[in-house]
């Protein structure tokens, strides 16, 4: 069956300390979704993010965001005190960056860990550890490092722990030792808030859609414990690094910067490394898209030190004997291939092969003028199709960036009217294709300009820090998008209730002449009976009996109340 979901990272939602968390904003915008008619949720990566704030570019390709760590959540816990001024600080200023933010919030997580380490019962937290160990005691020594060496990357330090010799290893590991129970606590509260919030996605009938980086940054745990697996010389140097020839969009093309795997190596050990990321990622999330999948095939290489990616070489990739792992070790898993950019016959039957489904951009549609695969009518129904992604403009800065040419024939594709918006056009086309899933950036459903773009490729200081304001998600927006996600067929399928969980009909004579009070007492009786309790008072009787929506939607649209 068809559906749709809403990509919306979580830095992206309202609250009090300088970004979004895993907290009620997360929850409500869940319950928005289930309003909405969608299923599911799209983020951007959620480990620790490093130079630039760039989700793509983290410290761990497994650990998780302390960013996102919901501070109202450790204060009911009584792991931080409301009064603790730091987060006066933390609610009252504007952070230039994420990493200023993080040194505010880890002051205030440090503190939380004091608290738990003397006052909470910890067997939790040494299960969680025991349990993570694999990737966890690295990461949490790295990161402790870090802070040791001035927050310079790995490639700076000492040579005797930048090489990892024994010696060093064993001292800094006793050194650093509070520390490294510091950065294992914080991995410990991110997890436990997250598999709640997971919780309550699947409680709503909402997948968690993962976004996963083909390549992991230089400054990272992952390389600084595996260098035997990336493309590094006996320094532990990159050879060459990520990016993309120059195209259409780029005379100097883009150069990343991320050391490539080796990948002769990871085959001699059965690709175990990246087994285990997409095992971890499966459980984190119902469906997981892994960017810039072309590079499993062939991967373009730079020269390490280049200024830009002109000069670099096409060399193979693992393709399908990687995948084929996969799916040996973890069987089938829900995976999304981005397949955007410069793509080759070996590609797209690296793709086909594969099964997985590809994506479609809907703005890359008509740059070209001519008929193009990211017209909808063109699409096939295995795949996932958006207006743009974090990389892209919103759908309505896009088109009015579009020359009069263009604006013309767009126009005339999606049947843009006078006083029609082109971001709902834009929608509704993607709607009513063959692909299985549209997922549409938040800021399209608000027909948000260019000023809350995520992401500009290529360019530092201005991304990744749009954030939604507090009432944006009305309930008007949302019956707006489930009634055009209904035309489509694209809602969820209802559930078929047993006998003793359908809805009661009041019939619509008992409501007649009957005190708020007295009607409010027999509804609740009619809810006891069929194993639902709700605690609120009515406005006004109302007759139950439309089975196409829950219980609790009926009762929260009557009473304006949400408590369910």
């Amino acid at each position: 069956m068809n559906s749709c979901g809403v990509l919306l990272h979580i830095t992206s939602l309202p609250g009090r300390y300088g970004c979004g968390t895993m907290g009620k904003k997360a929850f409500e915008f869940i319950d928005f979704l289930k309003e909405s008619g969608q299923s599911c949720w799209q983020l951007l990566p959620i480990g620790p993010t490093g130079f630039g704030d760039s989700p793509y570019q983290s410290y761990s390709a497994f650990a998780g965001n302390p960013l996102f760590i919901d501070i109202d959540e450790l204060i009911e816990d009584g792991l931080i005190s409301s009064c603790d001024a730091d987060l006066k600080i933390m609610e009252n200023k504007s952070f230039s960056s994420y990493e200023e933010l993080m040194s505010f919030k880890s002051a205030v997580l440090h503190k939380a860990y004091l608290k738990y380490t003397e006052d909470f019962e910890q067997a939790e937290f040494h299960r969680f550890c025991s349990e993570n160990k694999a990737w966890l005691d690295d990461y949490a020594l790295y990161m402790s490092l870090k802070q040791h060496f001035a927050k310079r990357p790995w490639g700076e330090w000492e040579d005797d722990i930048r090489l990892r010799k024994p010696e060093a290893m064993e001292h800094y590991t006793k050194l650093l030792s509070s520390q490294t129970e510091f950065c294992k606590f914080e991995q410990f509260l991110f997890f436990r808030q997250w598999a709640e919030l997971k919780k309550y996605a699947e409680k709503k009938g909402i997948k968690l859609f993962g976004d996963m980086a083909i390549y992991v940054s230089m400054d990272s745990s992952d390389i600084w414990a595996s260098p035997q697996l990336f493309m590094l010389d006996g320094d532990m140097r990159p050879t060459n690094v990520a990016g993309c020839p120059p195209d259409d969009f780029s005379a100097d093309g883009q150069l990343w910067g991320n050391p490539l795997y080796d990948w002769d190596a990871m085959e001699k050990d059965g690709y175990k490394w990246w087994i285990e990321r997409i095992r971890f990622s499966e459980k984190l999330f119902d469906i997981v898209r892994i960017d810039h999948f072309r590079g499993f095939e062939s991967f373009y290489a730079i020269p390490a030190g280049s200024k830009n990616a002109r000069v670099g070489e096409w060399l193979k990739g693992p393709g399908m004997k990687l995948f084929n792992a996969v799916k040996k070790e973890l069987g089938d898993v829900a995976l999304v291939a981005e397949n955007l950019g410069f793509l080759t016959d070996e590609v797209n039957k690296m793709l086909d092969d594969s099964g997985y489904p590809g994506m479609n951009v809907l703005e890359f549609a008509f740059w070209k003028k001519n008929e193009s695969n990211y017209m909808p009518h063109n699409y096939i129904h295995n795949s996932v199709s958006y207006i743009g992604t974090h990389d892209n403009d919103t759908a309505m800065g896009w088109y009015g960036s579009l020359d009069k040419k263009t604006k013309k024939f767009t126009d005339r594709y999606l049947d843009i009217r006078k006083g029609d918006s082109p971001a709902w056009a834009m929608i509704r086309v993607l709607y009513a294709s063959v692909s299985e899933l549209v997922i549409i950036q938040m800021q399209d459903f608000l027909e948000l300009g260019s000023e809350a773009r995520m992401n500009i490729p290529s360019t530092l200081g201005c991304n990744w820090h749009w954030r939604m304001n507090d009432g944006d998600l009305t309930k008007e927006l949302a019956k707006r998008i489930k009634r055009l996600a209904r035309t489509y067929f694209r809602t969820p399928p209802k559930k078929k209730k047993s006998e003793d969980e359908k809805i009661v009909s009041v019939p619509a004579e008992k409501t007649e002449n009957v005190p708020e009070e007295s009607f409010e007492n027999e509804l609740k009786q009619v809810l006891e009976n069929h194993r639902k309790i709700v605690s609120v008072k009515l406005k006004k009787p109302v007759i139950v009996d439309n089975d196409d929506k829950d219980i609790f939607d009926i009762i929260e649209e009557e009473t304006g109340s949400n408590k369910k």
